[in-house]
């Protein structure tokens, strides 16, 4: 219970971050974090500030949870699924944060006009097909997405990053909002110039052994 306590109060410390950061605002977005056979998840429809640690709601990895207890977010089932999909995903970061939502209508990834795009693992950013929010068809989009890759944005909707832990999560979703900003910003100057596959397959090479302070 300890460790469960534990692991609630961080995901109520990065949900508040989401606010504070300007990542997403008020209740949008959700936090999920891998725990023995499923995960546990922010709440549905709850500001972030008044988060309780009650609050977070467990969900098995079949899809089971306790309504008593809370419902959990209505994104839930694709935090489900990545964490199937995915072994090596610890924790999971959603966010509706505004440059990469305003990237995502475009239905356009974000290709690599800059090295750092490394970090989310692929050549590139993709973007994932819409589907309605909180359906398994927003999953499989998603997934497609995040072939290779532990970021991708969501058309008409926002990013998602996955990590080792929360705190990486959280960093990689800021790093995947920078670096929509800066591309937004190159393509005021217009088109900018976009690294070759066979750069990006060095700095891929390089970017793994990378440590970040």
């Amino acid at each position: 219970m300890f460790l469960m306590s534990k692991i609630k109060a961080e995901i109520i410390k990065y949900s508040k971050m989401l606010n504070s950061t300007k990542l997403s605002a008020l209740r949008s977005g959700n936090i999920s974090v891998r725990y023995k056979d499923g995960f546990l998840i922010t709440p549905s429809g709850k500001k972030y500030s008044s988060l309780k640690n009650k609050d977070i709601v467990f969900v098995s990895s079949e899809g089971r949870f306790d309504k008593k207890k809370g419902i959990p977010s209505s994104e839930w089932q694709f935090h489900q699924d990545v964490y199937k999909n995915k072994k090596e995903a610890k924790a999971i970061i959603h966010a509706h944060s505004t440059n990469a939502t305003a990237v995502s209508t475009h239905k356009r990834g974000i290709p690599a006009f800059h090295y750092m795009v490394a970090l989310a693992g692929g050549h590139d950013i993709k973007c994932a097909k819409y589907a309605t929010f909180g359906t398994r068809e927003l999953s499989k989009n998603i997934l497609k997405a995040l072939k290779g890759r532990k970021a991708c944005l969501i058309s008409n909707h926002g990013q998602i990053a996955f990590e080792t832990n929360l705190s990486k999560a959280f960093e990689l979703a800021e790093e995947v909002e920078n670096l929509s900003l800066q591309y937004i910003t190159s393509l005021k100057l217009g088109k900018p110039k976009i690294l070759s596959v066979k750069e990006m397959k060095k700095v891929l090479s390089k970017a793994k052994n990378y440590k970040r302070g």
